[in-house]
């Protein structure tokens, strides 16, 4: 984000090599909005919604090749300098509120998150009830944001965080292997759905094009990462974006179609939802997709202690970098703090992660990533606006305006998003009082057949969501 003096360059721990830089990048992207993806290929319909994943990773890649392009046109390396150079104070500030609401956001989700994953598994373990205040979502994150979120967010550099960053993408091969595992057994409990593997919802493709942004987006965290490789190049960066956007392609589309196939119609805006609480396979893995998004969480702190600290400055330029630094510790720490301690706040009041990553896909995600890089690559770009030069980033800003306009729309006039949300509710194909451990089934041979498949109470039925 900032732009730091050449004598800084040699500092110990600074930069990363370009797999080091790519592992940053890919964990910034495979965040809570992976878990997502399988609920959203159910909004567009399985065979749209692997057409969108392709399109959104592909014009992802483009807008963030495009950004760095647009920075070296104008000389400012960071994502406030380029607004400011190519629209003035005013669009300094536009990007300032944008850039602190999405990574903010993200932040809540991961809260979500960790909220619902790991009360199942304490309750799992040591056999508390959902009334014990050992196992509530608000003493679990407050345990998580103060031994595992401050000491990670108190970092200055986001460098020291690159093999963090390698750990947290082990953690998510892992869960995804469990995921496939799963899909195999899983599949005799949940019943067919009548739109199970149906084309498409055209009535579904905002939505899920909220999710799927909101799930490849990096933008934010693009400068940082740009400053981090050691001696960067336009060409360094290309490499680093594209081997960085098609892994993490590959991982949303594993999960998505893991997700998918296992609950079809049935899938929950959080996916981890969708499994059964006694079974300690999946109940290992929402430990580590938990320690995956504690891992992340720091990445989002680092850019939105950034911007306020930018926006307070009033510009990212630092002509005596030591000094700044040895000058406001204070402000630092006070900062930090306060950011993570409202985001604690605003996640006690939400367990709906499905609404959160709508939300900040529309309104956050969209412009950052579509909307306001292919307006500055349009203005500092010399030539026609037809030309071959800027039609490409031109399509992608009509594109961009269309789906935050028509997606805000939505949301608006659409409250059925809510029934993404079944946090501490018992899916109907979830017999507790019959349903053996998957895991002792699985290597006892125990045929899941054999099982109730289906729980006629009200409480929950009340957790399938609506085709």
């Amino acid at each position: 984000m900032r732009r730091l003096v050449r004598d800084e360059d040699n500092e110990s721990g600074k930069f990363t090599s370009l797999p080091l830089a790519s592992f940053n990048f890919i964990n910034s992207i495979i965040g809570s909005g992976v878990i997502g993806i399988p609920y959203a290929l159910h909004q567009a319909g399985f065979g749209l919604g692997m057409f969108l994943l392709v399109l959104v990773a592909i014009i992802t890649d483009y807008s963030l090749v495009l950004m760095v392009r647009s920075g070296h046109l104008c000389g400012e390396m960071s994502y406030q300098g380029l607004m400011r150079a190519s629209f003035g104070r005013p669009g300094f500030y536009i990007l300032t509120a944008l850039q602190f609401m999405y990574p903010f956001i993200a932040m809540v989700s991961y809260n979500v998150v960790v909220g619902d994953t790991v009360t199942k598994v304490l309750m799992r373990v040591t056999g508390l009830q959902t009334d014990s205040f050992l196992v509530s979502r608000k003493f679990v994150i407050f345990l998580a944001t103060v031994l595992v979120v401050i000491p990670l967010c108190l970092y200055k550099n986001v460098a020291r965080l690159a093999k963090i960053s390698f750990l947290s993408l082990v953690c998510v091969c892992i869960i995804l292997l469990t995921i496939f595992i799963r899909m195999g057994t899983m599949s005799a409990y949940v019943p067919p759905h009548s739109e199970s593997w149906s084309l498409g919802h055209i009535s579904g493709i905002l939505p899920a094009v909220g999710i799927m942004a909101f799930a490849f987006m990096c933008h934010h965290n693009t400068f940082l990462i740009y400053g981090s490789i050691e001696r960067a190049t336009q060409q360094k960066w290309d490499n680093v974006t594209h081997w960085s956007l098609f892994v993490s392609f590959l991982i949303a589309a594993a999960f998505g179609i893991a997700g998918y196939a296992t609950f079809t119609g049935y899938v929950q805006g959080d996916l981890m939802e969708n499994y059964c609480s006694n079974d300690d396979l999946m109940n290992f893995s929402r430990l580590l997709f938990s320690v995956t998004i504690l891992l992340t969480f720091p990445i989002e702190c680092f850019v939105t202690r950034e911007v306020i600290m930018t926006a307070i400055r009033g510009t990212d330029e630092v002509e005596d970098h030591q000094a700044y630094l040895g000058g406001t510790d204070r402000r630092y720490l006070i900062i930090t703090m306060t950011i993570i301690g409202i985001a604690y706040l605003i996640s006690m009041s939400t367990d709906c992660l499905g609404i959160v990553l709508e939300l900040n896909g529309i309104l956050a995600a969209v412009p950052l990533a579509y909307v306001l890089p292919a307006l500055c690559y349009l203005r500092l770009e010399e030539g026609s606006l037809f030309s071959s030069k800027k039609l490409p980033a031109l399509g992608l800003l009509i594109a961009g305006v269309f789906a935050a306009m028509s997606g805000l729309l939505l949301l608006i006039f659409n409250e059925s998003s809510s029934a993404s949300c079944a946090h501490g509710g018992i899916q109907f194909y979830c017999d507790q009082s019959s349903l053996p451990n998957l895991s002792r089934a699985t290597t006892n041979g125990t045929t899941i057949s054999s099982m109730s498949p289906l729980v006629t109470t009200a409480s929950a039925t009340s957790t399938i969501i609506p085709s």
